[in-house]
């Protein structure tokens, strides 16, 4: 006898998962594309770049490390990365000090007034971002936030999205 699959278990018909990949990408690249231009108009009343302000969260999160793996996260070469961190430095939101192990490279810190801009940043984002939320239930809002961080993962591991990816899809460009 057959086993029931639930609806999450059941294959996906496949005109049905290419309608619904197809959904997927369009309102995807919209709330990435709104994203962006407000992350750019928000972010940049700041004093720094959204790149920056992404950096400064790396670090944050993170705590300090080198250019390597900051520009490896930021999914950035070496010499933009330097970049960022370079103007970072002169605003003094970074520190930069020699690594104690190896004398090539350098730790980056965020300084105390790094960790003020960061965090002034945040809340006005978590402000907003409560403004979109209230309207919706409580499980909705938990499942979106789940939902959308388990995408995004996906979609990394998936797309090789990262340093010496290349830029088509396995299927892609030849």
């Amino acid at each position: 006898m057959p086993t029931i699959l639930t609806a999450l278990e059941k294959p996906a018909h496949p005109a049905r998962l290419e309608a619904d990949a197809a959904a997927l990408h369009e309102a995807l690249s919209e709330l990435v594309r709104v994203y962006q231009f407000r992350d750019r108009d928000r972010i940049c009343c700041h004093d720094i770049s959204v790149t920056q302000c992404y950096a400064l969260e790396a670090l944050l999160r993170r705590g300090p490390g080198g250019l390597n793996e900051l520009a490896a996260e930021l999914y950035l070469d070496k010499s933009t990365a330097s970049r960022v961190v370079a103007t970072l430095e002169r605003k003094r939101y970074v520190s930069r000090a020699p690594h104690p192990e190896d004398g090539r490279a350098i730790v980056l810190t965020v300084t105390p007034a790094g960790r003020r801009l960061c965090d002034r940043i945040r809340k006005d984002l978590i402000a907003e971002a409560k403004q979109l939320l209230e309207d919706f239930e409580p499980e909705v809002r938990k499942g979106a936030a789940r939902l959308i961080l388990r995408l995004a993962r996906a979609a990394a591991v998936r797309s090789g999205v990262g340093p010496g990816s290349g830029c088509c899809p396995p299927s892609g460009c030849e």
